[in-house]
């Protein structure tokens, strides 16, 4: 069986060091795991129940909406502002947690990893970011957790796929989100 895992990145920004961890963990990712960036996150609408009528959604938000359907398991990848979850990414979670009762999340598996400059690595943002996932409908993987510190100068000239020690939690966490699709299965 094939599991496919949909990432999420909140960061839009082109050298982004959560993008670089989601691409991380396409490369990394178990045999029998297919994890795929979602891409187009900047062009979602904010989320709002008025332009959110059946047959009228916006095409970037139905967009997100067929992907999150027919995935297995989600990895959220968040990077912190100001002390929580950016907007792209939370937006993201709003569109998917519509229609209420029946949102994309469905009870599939979600793990939230993340990298940030302050000595935490942003675990702030992740915590906000299961929190919301899980009022969303996900089931948020609480105990599969990777916050690294410190990505500016981390990752100043290095890819975490070219640090090991990343590499193996990394590795680690989508195994994880892997199994716990195939145990439900």
């Amino acid at each position: 069986m094939s599991v496919r895992i949909l990432a999420l990145v909140g960061s839009l920004r082109a050298g982004s060091h959560n993008r670089q961890l989601a691409e991380a963990a396409v490369k990394f990712a178990p045999e029998g795991a297919d994890v795929e960036i979602f891409e187009g996150l900047a062009e979602i609408p904010f989320y709002n129940e008025d332009i959110d009528v059946k047959d009228v959604v916006p095409a970037a938000a139905a967009k997100l909406r067929e992907a999150a359907a027919s995935a297995d398991a989600f990895l959220l990848v968040s990077p912190e502002y100001n002390g929580t979850i950016p907007a792209v990414l939370k937006n993201a979670i709003d569109w998917l947690s519509r229609p209420f009762g029946a949102g994309a999340f469905g009870g599939k598996p979600v793990a939230v990893v993340g990298t940030a400059f302050g000595q935490y690595g942003g675990v702030w943002a992740q915590d906000e970011t299961r929190k919301s996932a899980g009022i969303a409908g996900g089931k948020v993987l609480e105990d599969v957790k990777l916050s690294i510190p410190g990505s500016l100068t981390r990752f100043a000239e290095t890819h975490p796929a070219d640090d090991a020690e990343v590499a193996a939690q990394l590795t680690e966490v989508v195994a994880r989100l892997h199994g716990h699709v195939e145990a439900a299965a």
